[in-house]
């Protein structure tokens, strides 16, 4: 019998973060404590940015969006946040989103998988993402537990579990 495999990857839906961007920035517009302080959300290709008159606004802003996106089931994770810093008379902050495991977590993730899970399971970086295979299909779940148990800096989706 073939073994039996699944993918570990790291990835955000586009739309749901895109849905999420949209909310944000129609609260941002709506609400009463941004009026006149040129509060905005802005989405452009892989970066969200937001813009402030003062730090604290911008921190404020960054709080709706964060829960937009809690809300629409993106885990906060899969977001790179930076500091807040001023551009000409407002303050700004980028936040980028992660898409694929980095080479670094990619080897936290196997070593976690050699050291904790069942012995018959076997794990190999391809990319950004992890290929994990095994005989038994009892033990890849038991690793997929394993795993989300684990506190880790990336947010893990399990994927073509064969």
């Amino acid at each position: 019998m073939a073994d039996s495999t699944f993918d570990i990857v790291s990835k955000v839906d586009k739309m749901e973060a895109e849905n999420a961007v949209n909310q944000a920035r129609k609260e941002v517009e709506q609400r009463y404590d941004f009026k006149n302080v040129g509060a905005s959300v802005e989405w452009s290709g892989e970066k969200i940015l937001l813009k402030a008159a003062t730090d604290e606004r911008v921190k404020a802003v960054l709080e709706v969006v964060e829960s937009k996106f809690i809300k629409r089931g993106i885990t906060l994770r899969s977001l790179d946040t930076g500091e807040p810093y001023p551009s000409g008379k407002e303050f700004r902050i980028e936040i980028e989103l992660k898409n694929g495991i980095d080479s670094e977590n990619a080897k936290k993730v196997s070593k976690i998988i050699r050291d904790e899970a069942p012995k018959s399971v076997k794990s190999q970086i391809q990319g950004d993402e992890l290929r994990v295979s095994s005989k038994s299909r009892d033990d890849l779940q038991a690793t997929m537990a394993l795993l989300k148990g684990k506190d880790l800096d990336v947010a893990l989706q399990f994927v073509n579990f064969r």
